[in-house]
């Protein structure tokens, strides 16, 4: 059977650049793997996914992609001498390759960190994990900012091995199974993958003798203080990242990150909206209803507002710039006052003589003492007709 033109199994034009033939196979590769397709079906995946990975091989290849422009397969046939014939397999490309989608197709990572990467020696190099401590702070400190100091947990050298992980007089030895390099071949199907060492874990480094300290680490748990600024204006829930306070990288990888997450306190008085601050204002059933003025709380102290004539249960008064002024405002948010009319209570019989008659003059002048009133009863009439 007739093999097919290489930029069509990889579909794309002929003029496409290193990086397009590279997506394309890429794409073809993760569709059609033997992993990802079994039974009947994978028969058939798996020589579509050889016939992308000889396309690929042919035109990443500079030399061997000009040869079959020129001769077409004729000039890449291995068992004819051209100018892309001479040579073998070319598996260098496709290992090449095939190395940016494994990670996508196995998601291989090193569990608690950040992902590997070739250091000196060849040794994997990973970065520390992160991580996370939860602070709570009270509204005000939300509001105004403040700087705090957190005993966090780390590693230091120990002072008995000197960081080496070996027991005084002895020393690590090179691995035997990786040859120092701290990875390792495996075959997967036909092809193969590079792996870290199980060995060593990586270190290209056997320790007979651990340090009877360390137990072989090199390392010691201790604790380390730092300086944490609370930006003002700060949110619950919101997010405060020390760089480099992470758990230490290993084989001289990066240290992860300290993440401290904010939660703000219950407050007696006040409760946050975004920028804004609300409350409950307690007013008496006589400044209710003849007005005066009323001392409301502030995070900043106290206010004054004027309570009208004739002021429900519900109202609501508006402080503004009486709010917190978040982390990424330029203006402070409002302090809104929510009116709680109180009833009085364990009244004398003199003090139930006289607002029994408050009500029964009320009585007399009909709806325009209760705003409310008239509109319920209308309202029922329709309810119950």
């Amino acid at each position: 059977m007739a093999k097919r033109d290489y930029y069509e199994v990889l579909g794309v034009a002929k003029n496409a650049s290193e990086e397009d033939i590279k997506k394309a196979y890429r794409k073809l590769a993760m569709k059609h793997h033997p992993d990802r397709n079994q039974g009947d079906s994978g028969k058939v995946a798996e020589e579509k996914f050889k016939e992308a990975k000889e396309a690929y091989e042919m035109l990443s290849d500079g030399q061997k992609r000009a040869a079959y422009d020129q001769y077409g397969h004729a000039g890449v046939d291995p068992n004819m001498r051209g100018p892309g014939g001479a040579g073998g397999e070319g598996f260098g490309g496709f290992a090449e390759a095939f190395g940016d989608i494994f990670g996508d197709m196995f998601g291989q990572q090193r569990a608690g960190g950040g992902g590997g990467r070739a250091g000196a020696g060849g040794r994997q190099v990973y970065r520390g994990a992160n991580l996370s401590y939860a602070m709570e702070v009270t509204l005000e400190e939300a509001a105004k900012g403040k700087d705090v100091q957190l005993r966090v947990p780390t590693w230091d050298n120990c002072d008995t091995c000197h960081g080496s992980g070996a027991k005084p007089g002895t020393k690590p030895i090179t691995c035997t199974t990786c040859n120092g390099a701290g990875s390792v071949q495996m075959r997967q199907g036909f092809f193969s993958v590079q792996q870290t060492c199980p060995q060593c874990h990586g270190t290209g480094k056997i320790i007979p003798e651990p340090c009877p300290t360390c137990s072989g680490q090199g390392r010691i748990k201790s604790q380390k203080t730092l300086e944490i600024k609370i930006p003002a204006g700060i949110d619950d829930g919101m997010t405060i990242r020390s760089v480099g306070n992470g758990e230490p990288g290993t084989n001289g990888g990066p240290p992860g990150d300290l993440h401290i997450e904010v939660r703000i306190k219950k407050h007696d008085i006040f409760e946050r909206d975004g920028d804004d601050l609300h409350c409950q204002v307690p007013v008496s059933f006589i400044t209710a209803a003849l007005g005066g003025e009323i001392e409301v709380p502030t995070l900043a102290g106290k206010a004054a507002i004027d309570i009208p004539e004739g002021t429900q249960a519900g109202k609501q008064f508006r402080l503004r710039g009486k709010g917190i002024k978040g982390v990424r405002a330029s203006y402070p948010g409002d302090l809104y006052c929510h009116i709680a009319v109180e009833t009085p209570v364990k009244l004398t019989e003199h003090q139930r003589k006289l607002m029994r008659e408050l009500e029964e003059s009320l009585k007399k002048g009909g709806g325009k003492h209760s705003p409310t009133g008239e509109s319920w009863t209308d309202k029922l009439k329709n309810l119950f007709s």
